[in-house]
C-alpha cells in the first residue's frame, strides 16, 4: 500500500459554510466543479483558473440541497434538495426551471447524455422521469419499493440502491421508451432489469457505477464496501465480494465508520471511498487491493468526483453524523483538489 507520495492538493477558497452533500466535476471539461450543500447553495468554481480555484456562481435555494449534477455540458447542471423541487439551471445566468416536484425531499439527482434523461429519486419513493429537452413531455413517476439512498448511472444502466437492502437496476433505454409514451404525469410500475439484495448487511450509503458499464459498488454505514456486476450469469455473479475499509484500532477497540461516498477513475477503472474517518483511499476492484490511502483530512469526507480526464480528485470534507454534533464548526467544510500522478490511480495489473 502506498501513500500520497507524487501527488498534491489544494484547498478551493470560498467553501460552503454549511455540510457538503455533493460534487461533481464536468462532464468533458476537467476544471468545473459543482458542489451543493446543507448551507441552501449550490456552488460552481473553476479549480484551475487562479491559486485557490476561483467561485463562478452561487445559487440559492429556500432548503438544504441535496444533490447536483450538470447536464449536456458545463453550461447546465439540474439540482434536488429538501425543498421537494427539482431544477434545471442555467450556469450561464443562474437562472433555476423546476421541472417536478416530488412529495418529500429529493435525495438524487443523475442525467444520462445518452438518452437526454434526467433523473430524480425521492424520500417519498418514487423516481421522477425527466427530458429536460423537451418541456412538454411530461415526467413518469416510477414507484419504487423502498425509500431511495443513493443513485448512480452508466451509459445503459441506472443503479438505485434502498433503504431494506434493496438494488434495482434498471435499462435506461427501456425506461426512455416508457417515459416517452406518457401523455401525462403517471405513476408507472415496471418490472427493473434486475432486482437484488445488497450484499451488505446494513444500511447502504453510496453507490457508484464502474465506467466500463459491467458492474457497480455499494458502501454501507458499516465500514464496508461491495464489489458486484451487472452479467446475471453464476460465473459473474461467483465475482461479486464485500470487504471491510474505513475502521480504526481506538483504545484497544475496532471503531467503524461510514463510507460515505465512492467514485470511481474514468480512465483506470479503479475506484475511491471516502469515510466517516477523514480517510480516502483508492483500491483495485477486480485484483482485490488498495493501491494506497491518503493522510487523514481534518473531518469526515462527504463527497468525492474524478475529474473526466482523471488527473484531478475533489474531496469534500465537512463533520458528519459520526462525530453526534448537529452545528458545523467553522473552517471545518472545505473542498480539496488533489493532484494525481500519472500512474497513482492505476490497478494493480495495470500496464
Amino acid at each position: 500500500m502506498s501513500t500520497n507520495a507524487g501527488s498534491s492538493q489544494f484547498e478551493i477558497a470560498e467553501s460552503p459554510s454549511d455540510a457538503i452533500s455533493s460534487l461533481t466535476f464536468a462532464p468533458g471539461d476537467s476544471t468545473r466543479l459543482l458542489v451543493s450543500s446543507w448551507d441552501k447553495n449550490v456552488y460552481l468554481y473553476d479549480t484551475h483558473s487562479q491559486p485557490g480555484g476561483e467561485l463562478l456562481r452561487k445559487i440559492e435555494y429556500r432548503a438544504p440541497v441535496l444533490e447536483a449534477c450538470f447536464g449536456k455540458d458545463h453550461t447546465e447542471a439540474f439540482s434536488a434538495g429538501l425543498d421537494w423541487d427539482v431544477n434545471r439551471i442555467d450556469l450561464e445566468t443562474g437562472e433555476k426551471t423546476v421541472l417536478s416536484s416530488h412529495e418529500a425531499g429529493v435525495k438524487s439527482v443523475v442525467y444520462s447524455p445518452e438518452h437526454t434523461l434526467l433523473i430524480s429519486a425521492s424520500w417519498d419513493s418514487t423516481l421522477h422521469i425527466h427530458f429536460p429537452e423537451d418541456t412538454n413531455q411530461p415526467p413518469a413517476i416510477i414507484q419504487l419499493p423502498s425509500k431511495p439512498f443513493s443513485l448512480s448511472i452508466t451509459a445503459t444502466k441506472l443503479v438505485v440502491a434502498m433503504a431494506s437492502r434493496n438494488v434495482h437496476i434498471y435499462d435506461l433505454k427501456s425506461l426512455q421508451m416508457l417515459a416517452s409514451e406518457i401523455t401525462e404525469t403517471t405513476t408507472l410500475s415496471p418490472e427493473p432489469w434486475q432486482r437484488r439484495e445488497s450484499s451488505l448487511r446494513f444500511m447502504i450509503r453510496a453507490v457508484a457505477c464502474m465506467p466500463n458499464d459491467a458492474g457497480y459498488a455499494t458502501s454501507s454505514i458499516e465500514g464496508r464496501v461491495a464489489v458486484e456486476w451487472f452479467d446475471p450469469s453464476q460465473e459473474s455473479q461467483t465475482r461479486k465480494y464485500a470487504f471491510k475499509c474505513h475502521r480504526q484500532q481506538i483504545n484497544d477497540v475496532d471503531t467503524v465508520y461510514p463510507v460515505n461516498a465512492l467514485a470511481f477513475h474514468p480512465v483506470h477503472g479503479t475506484f475511491a471511498s471516502g469515510g466517516g474517518d477523514g480517510v480516502v483511499a483508492l483500491w483495485d476492484g477486480v485484483a482485490k487491493r488498495r493501491i494506497r490511502q491518503y493522510q487523514r483530512y481534518p473531518a469526515s469526507v462527504a463527497a468525492l468526483s474524478f475529474s473526466s480526464n482523471g488527473k484531478h480528485l475533489a474531496v469534500g470534507i465537512s463533520p458528519g453524523f459520526e462525530d453526534g454534533q448537529e452545528d458545523v464548526a467553522e473552517g471545518l467544510v472545505k473542498v480539496f483538489i488533489r493532484e494525481l500522478g500519472d500512474s497513482e490511480a492505476k490497478g494493480k495489473g495495470a500496464k
